[in-house]
């Protein structure tokens, strides 16, 4: 199955319901190694992007969601984490100019939001940053493309890949943004903008199950 403009906007609704119930978690993360603003940030963006899909008139291609998303975290979303993902969302957007992805266009799409995300924030695999959640993220979807994969199954693998990948930065040191200023008392604690890289991409899967449940 392909995904549409009813996947883009089911993803956005997904993510604000998820980063909501996650809000806590989230924050809390971000207290034990940066400015404990994470989780209340990204809820605060998400809930602004469900208000605006609610009075804007649905779209016809997927790259149109992704920019609004992209333009509404960016100024909703205050630290880090807005112009990070509002990058990601604009770079993604721009490659998704369609009114519907196989899944070359879903790892197309991964992989101009991780290209936003390195470009903004210069971080690369073993930093203890998103990006450590991202790169497996795309790194796995590719492969499953590759290897004849559905949308929803390379959206699961990218999922699957992502939430590992979060984990996988526990033991790690920071060596970018506020939380590399602890050195190493940064490691043992997960990183929040890998986990919600996670959630994201989760919602992203669980979105493509949901309208295809419906169709």
């Amino acid at each position: 199955m392909t995904l549409d403009v009813a996947w883009a906007d089911r993803w956005a609704r997904l993510s604000a319901e998820r980063i909501a119930a996650s809000k806590d978690e989230l924050t809390e993360l971000d207290r034990q190694i940066g400015d404990g603003d994470h989780g209340e940030n990204l809820d605060r963006g998400y809930r602004a992007v469900v208000a605006k899909l609610d009075v804007t008139q649905t779209p016809e291609q997927i790259g149109d969601v992704l920019k609004l998303v992209a333009t509404t975290l960016m100024s909703s979303v205050g630290g880090a984490s807005g112009p990070l993902y509002g990058t990601a969302y604009l770079r993604a957007a721009k490659v998704t100019g369609l009114a519907e992805l196989d899944a070359q266009g879903v790892v197309a799409l991964l992989e101009g939001a991780l290209e936003g995300i390195t470009a903004r924030g210069k971080a690369v695999v073993g930093e203890k940053t998103m990006v450590d959640a991202w790169q497996p993220a795309v790194d796995a979807a590719e492969a499953a493309a590759h290897d004849g994969a559905t949308t929803v199954e390379v959206l699961d693998a990218a999922a699957r890949a992502a939430r590992a990948g979060a984990e996988a930065t526990v033991p790690l040191v920071a060596t970018k943004g506020r939380a590399s200023y602890l050195g190493e008392r940064s490691a043992d604690h997960q990183d929040p903008g890998a986990t919600s890289t996670a959630i994201l991409l989760e919602a992203a899967r669980d979105a493509a199950a949901d309208v295809r449940g419906a169709a």
